[in-house]
């Protein structure tokens, strides 16, 4: 009997996660690899995390054993829609990897959040983008315009602020708060560093939008325990996104009631309490904490591809 394969791949900026399933869905082998956002790590960096993953994902798979090719692989990934078209397009000439399609990262987590129905998710992780789908099945992109130009709710606009906030307390323009020592802490410099030696610690790093996304988790943790320069940021941070989020129902669905529209939070940073809290005080949108990993959405998508 010959099984049929199929490759699904989360890429972010953070992580990389691959699947491979059996005819029947159920995942067979599994891959993890470093962030391949384009945007964070450069196109050509990206493209190569990608190949390395789905090689060492079929050395280490059934596909290895059958000395077989999957039937078709399924790219949701995050930054540069075009690059990831192009690339998919590259990968299907190789037949490598059967037929391959690329679509945007939010598909999956939009798949969980409406359950295939007209709704709308907010994602924020390193990055934030609102997908939504129309009535009419259309699928809809907002925001995630990536760290040099805007991505409320994300992991990344948290440290940002939270940095330039403790390098005016640094420079002696702000009133002292825990940020100070939270940034030197996360650097690891020393307890008395000044605001240039942070900010040459940041610029000179391989990779400080990473390093600047991961101070988001500690504070989240600093407003979730009271602190009120903490939580202003992380208003300063969150809300603009949901403000988005809200212009993009008002105009997809202007004849329906928003209460009672599907309405989904994914990603660490928007399903933390603090921000959840944050957003139901602010919105009549129902917002469901999305817990599911995406690679789950993904193993849903693939099962509408062709066998």
């Amino acid at each position: 009997m010959n099984l049929s394969y199929k490759i699904g791949v989360d890429g972010g900026g953070t992580k990389t996660e691959l699947i491979l399933v059996d005819d029947r869905g159920e995942i067979v082998a599994r891959h993890h690899a470093p962030g391949c956002n384009p945007n964070i790590a450069g196109p050509e960096r990206a493209r190569e995390t990608l190949l390395d993953a789905l090689h060492a994902l079929a050395a280490n798979s059934p596909l290895c054993i059958g000395a077989t090719r999957p039937a078709s692989t399924l790219l949701c990934m995050a930054g540069a829609p075009d690059f990831w078209r192009e690339t998919a397009t590259t990968l299907t000439a190789s037949r490598e990897f059967g037929p391959v399609t690329a679509l945007d990262d939010s598909i999956p987590v939009l798949e969980f959040a409406t359950d295939g129905r007209p709704g709308l998710v907010l994602h924020g992780g390193t990055g934030s983008f609102v997908a939504a789908r129309d009535p009419s099945g259309k699928t809809h992109y907002a925001g995630g315009l990536g760290w040099r130009f805007g991505d409320e709710g994300s992991g990344h606009e948290i440290g940002r602020l939270a940095i330039a906030r403790a390098l005016l307390e640094l420079q002696g323009w702000a009133p002292g708060t825990s940020l100070a020592q939270l940034i030197r802490k996360h650097t690891g410099l020393p307890t008395d560093s000044d605001s240039r030696a942070i900010t040459r610690w940041f610029y000179q790093h391989p990779e400080p939008n990473r390093q600047i996304a991961a101070l988001a988790p500690a504070v989240l943790d600093l407003a979730e325990h009271g602190d009120e320069h903490a939580q202003h940021i992380i208003r300063d941070a969150c809300l603009p996104l949901l403000a988005l989020a809200e212009r993009v129902a008002a105009k997809l669905f202007p004849a329906r009631e928003l209460s009672h529209l599907p309405a989904g939070l994914s990603g660490p940073i928007l399903t933390h309490p603090v921000v959840q809290s944050l957003f139901r005080a602010r919105t009549i949108l129902p917002l469901t904490p999305i817990t599911t990993p995406p690679i789950e959405g993904v193993r849903r998508l693939l099962q509408h591809l062709p066998p």
